[in-house]
């Protein structure tokens, strides 16, 4: 069964992921743009919705409206609520219709989502599918274009 969606704790990624935005706190705007832009280019590699999480109590002053991609979502946690407690309930309500990948270092969410039937993996693997995936969709996309330009050379 493929999988339905693809839940991210982004914290727990950025936190796990230094070379993304390098030099950028983990908790900017900076760093969180970046991995914003790194999965929604995986999202498209792989053709599997991802919502990405972020702990707070909403948005940060400045985000922008979140473009409505349900595709590709931004959720920022509601005062009182934490990123963990969304992605448990989202995971918990989608694992009733099909496969549901949760991604998060957190030991306690991942034993949760499991134990209700969702998958999880570590960021550290998740990681190294995103780079994985991304290198093939550019390997792809230079063959195409070689590929292109030869079949429309003008003769000399």
């Amino acid at each position: 069964m493929a999988i339905l969606r693809i839940l991210v704790d982004g914290y727990s990624l950025l936190h796990a992921w230094p070379d993304l935005a390098k030099g950028a706190p983990r908790h900017s705007a900076e760093a969180r743009d970046a991995l914003i832009q790194t999965l929604t280019n995986y999202r498209d590699a792989i053709g599997t919705p991802v919502s990405l999480f972020f702990d707070g109590g909403g948005a940060p002053k400045g985000t922008p409206k979140d473009p409505g991609d349900p595709e590709m979502e931004v959720i920022y946690s509601p005062k009182g609520k934490t990123a963990d407690d969304l992605i448990e309930r989202v995971a918990y309500k989608l694992a009733q219709m099909g496969e549901v990948l949760v991604i998060t270092n957190d030991f306690a969410e991942r034993d949760t989502v499991i134990s209700f039937g969702g998958m999880a993996r570590s960021c550290d693997e998740f990681i190294v599918d995103v780079k994985g995936a991304l290198q093939d969709l550019a390997s792809t996309v230079k063959h195409h274009n070689r590929r292109e330009q030869s079949r429309y050379r003008r003769p000399k």
